[in-house]
């Protein structure tokens, strides 16, 4: 059963998705971060896009709740 990812905030950097991940993470919520910066070839379009950290959907509340402490 393939589980539902959602976006849970979005950053204008890879870097920042990063540490957002690591918070997570040390919570014991899993993350991808998706970037759209043309296959690496162009990573400065992800300021134009952004990039996205997303987590499970059973996990969302959870996980905003915890970038929300990380980052107030």
């Amino acid at each position: 059963m393939k589980h539902q990812q959602v976006v849970v905030a979005e950053f204008e950097n890879e870097i920042n998705a990063e540490i957002a991940k690591g918070h997570l993470k040390s919570e014991g919520i899993e993350a991808s971060i998706v970037r759209n910066d043309v296959g690496g070839m162009f990573p400065a379009s992800q300021y134009a896009e952004g990039v996205q950290l997303l987590v499970d959907k059973t996990e969302e509340e959870r996980a905003r709740t915890i970038l929300k402490l990380k980052h107030s």
